[in-house]
């Protein structure tokens, strides 16, 4: 290989984070980091060597390798470039890429990309299914204690991977509820709050998508008790969470989920309907 590949740091282009109570992602990453070294070893490289071919730091080959980094996919192409692999290594990504995010979001988002309808009521922030990257970023930015910038990466690529939900076929019917302060709020400052609000007046054109504003000047409001969804899959089942009831765990009771959907429809009917929220946004539009 040249001399000349330029090396990126650890704090450049990090791996992700394993988490230790994810039995089944330790297991995917030990593997896969076991398959990177006997490999690496079967060429004759030593860990300097291999780091400085594939531009990456040698601290950093050492956790992928021990299982305590989830490699990132430019990382196995390089990998598969440097050791002749044919394929093998950069396939291993099939498998990465299904337990580099918490296994907490994981779960959320293997729900979410089941669904076929979803309904979804939000009182403190914009939906993250409706975020942008840059909402993102500036609400994560803004937690306290400090998100580390490695776990400011993965969790917006996490949130990002999630709006896949909108690409789906056959498309799945999405219903959110928006406090009308969580639009008014200017998170990341006006560019990054109008870029929001334009987002949310395109997504709110989409045939499967219904978003209704829930005005803060509402007398009667059953969503108080705060975050509400209910997702309904194919078979007829359902799954319904919130903040207010059940502790905050996800509940799949027909009773409990009953509840829910009633909480939920009846803040719906006391929103905004989809068109003047429409309008309302486009308002919003124009005073930013």
């Amino acid at each position: 290989m040249t001399a000349d590949v330029e090396v990126v740091s650890e704090t450049d282009e990090p791996g992700w984070e394993v988490d230790p109570e994810d039995a089944w992602g330790v297991a995917v990453i030990a593997t896969v980091g076991r398959q990177l070294r006997l490999r690496r070893e079967a060429v004759g490289m030593r860990v300097p060597e291999f780091a400085k071919a594939v531009g990456y730091g040698e601290d950093l080959v050492y956790k992928i390798e021990g299982g305590a980094r989830i490699p990132r996919r430019e990382y196995l192409d390089k990998s598969d470039e440097v050791l002749g692999a044919g394929g093998l290594v950069s396939a291993a990504w099939e498998d990465v890429k299904k337990v580099r995010y918490p296994k907490k979001v994981r779960e959320i988002a293997k729900l979410e990309a089941q669904a076929v309808e979803m309904g979804l009521y939000s009182n403190h922030n914009i939906h993250g299914l409706l975020q942008t990257e840059e909402h993102m970023r500036a609400l994560f930015g803004a937690w306290l204690p400090a998100y580390s910038e490695e776990e400011m990466e993965r969790m917006v690529a996490a949130r990002l991977a999630r709006r896949a939900v909108f690409e789906r076929s056959p498309a799945p019917t999405l219903s959110f509820v928006q406090e009308e302060v969580t639009l008014q709020r200017p998170v990341g400052g006006t560019m990054v709050w109008r870029r929001q609000l334009e987002r949310l007046f395109e997504l709110g054109h989409l045939r499967n998508v219904s978003i209704q504003v829930m005005p803060t000047r509402c007398e009667e409001h059953v969503g108080t008790g705060g975050l509400i969804e209910v997702l309904k899959f194919p078979d007829g089942t359902a799954v319904g969470r919130t903040e207010g009831a059940f502790n905050g765990r996800p509940v799949s009771d027909p009773k409990q989920v009953r509840i829910l959907e009633l909480r939920y429809g009846m803040i719906r009917a006391q929103a905004l309907t989809p068109r003047e929220s429409r309008a309302l946004i486009e308002q919003m539009l124009g005073e930013t």
